[in-house]
């Protein structure tokens, strides 16, 4: 695919998405940022501000397989993978797929599971596969979770453990609408969804196509050093007691090729890695103490911004000769 179909392809589905997500550009931005780079988007915002709406927007205007889960106190891990049953016919076992064998898997309120039934995804989001009763099962290819989230800090969830939340490639928030945006949600929503109307504008083998052009931007040794040079930074940082993974470093890259390639460039700049640098790290890292606003603790994103400002820059991080 040439960069010039990737760029109007892409605009289609954004266009698409923004038919349901009224007013939220850049939630609905990495959104796509974050599946053309094969990775895992977590949304995590107060009840009621479309998280489950965004993801299920974007599911619909791909043509590919789509399964939801809503994540409940007594969900079992089994109610994800899937499980073995007997066949008194063939007299063996025979394995029944659960739901995390879609393309596109969006996990609601996902901490609302206990943590072992949280573990079941961990596998499948990093390897791509499930493991049940000793056998191993390949996932569809693309595969992305797309899972919401509500604040620790409300009733009836778990936190989601730091192994779980670094295979996510990035977290964001929906955040409250504008006056107008809402206006404009209570007249065009009073009668029916927009979900309803929603039809793919992609199919998968054009969205296996554009994934295939994302992994072909290209990436500057000096961008690449600059990545790694920022991850450093939050290991060595004295306000975080948890920094940045590898597996951080190479999201980080992804998206930024994402990013590129979204904004019609074959090639990453150092600004990609700053635009992307808060989504991507932040809820990797752990602050050396509780904020709080009364002690004048920083934020994880001030001191994120705080360490890319403080890593120099690459001088020769143009696109290839």
């Amino acid at each position: 695919m040439t960069h010039d179909e990737f760029y109007a392809r892409s605009r289609s589905i954004l266009r698409s998405m923004e038919t349901v997500i009224d007013g939220k550009r850049s939630a609905v931005e990495m959104a796509l940022t974050v599946l053309l780079a094969e990775g895992h988007l977590l949304i995590e915002d107060v009840p009621g501000v479309g998280k489950t709406m965004l993801a299920r927007a974007l599911a619909r205007s791909v043509d590919c397989s789509v399964s939801r889960i809503q994540f409940t106190p007594d969900l079992l891990p089994a109610d994800i993978t899937g499980v073995s049953v007997y066949n008194q016919s063939d007299r063996q076992f025979e394995f029944k797929p659960g739901p995390v064998f879609a393309n596109i898997v969006i996990g609601d309120e996902i901490n609302r599971a206990s943590p072992k039934t949280q573990s079941a995804l961990l596998e499948s989001m990093e390897e791509r596969q499930v493991t049940v009763d000793g056998r191993t099962y390949a996932l569809a290819t693309p595969f992305v979770v797309v899972a919401t989230q509500n604040p620790i800090e409300m009733e009836g969830t778990y936190p989601l453990p730091e192994a779980q939340r670094d295979r996510f490639m990035a977290r964001i928030s929906m955040g409250y609408p504008d006056s107008a945006a809402e206006l404009e949600m209570l007249r065009s929503r009073d009668a029916s969804s927009p979900l309803d109307s929603l039809a793919p504008v992609v199919s998968g083998t054009e969205l296996a196509a554009m994934i295939a052009t994302v992994r072909g931007v290209f990436a500057s040794r000096a961008v690449e050093q600059y990545a790694v040079a920022i991850a450093q930074a939050t290991r060595t940082d004295r306000d975080l007691r948890l920094g940045a993974s590898p597996r951080a470093t190479l999201q980080l890259v992804r998206a930024a090729k994402a990013r590129a390639a979204l904004d019609g460039r074959e090639f990453v700049l150092p600004d990609d890695i700053d635009a992307l640098a808060v989504p991507v790290l932040g809820h990797r890292l752990i602050p050396a103490r509780r904020v709080s606003g009364g002690l004048g603790g920083a934020t994880v994103a001030e001191i994120i911004g705080r360490v890319v400002a403080d890593t120099p820059v690459p001088l020769s991080s143009a696109g290839p000769a």
